[in-house]
């Protein structure tokens, strides 16, 4: 092979070779990337598949109880008098 870089749009599958030996870093980061969208497509048939289930959302606020407040007793401090 002789010392040139390869063109992209000239020889795809020999720049490919290249950037694979002379830029690890770049091509497996644009592997992992062009991965995504297959897992998006992919992933949530196999999840249900195997019976995962999405867990119940959190609570964002806390639940109202109903009917009247009941008054607590026992809890006064009658130590100090003002």
């Amino acid at each position: 092979m002789s010392g040139t870089i390869p063109h992209f749009w000239a020889q795809p599958f020999r720049y490919i070779r290249w950037s694979a030996r002379e830029k690890p870093a770049y091509f497996y980061s644009c592997v992992i990337a062009g991965l995504g969208p297959v897992f998006l497509t992919v992933v949530p048939p196999v999840r249900k598949y195997f019976g995962d289930v999405n867990p119940a959302p959190i609570p964002v606020t806390y639940p109202i109880p109903t009917g009247p407040r009941k008054q607590l007793t026992g809890y006064d401090d009658d130590t100090e008098e003002a």
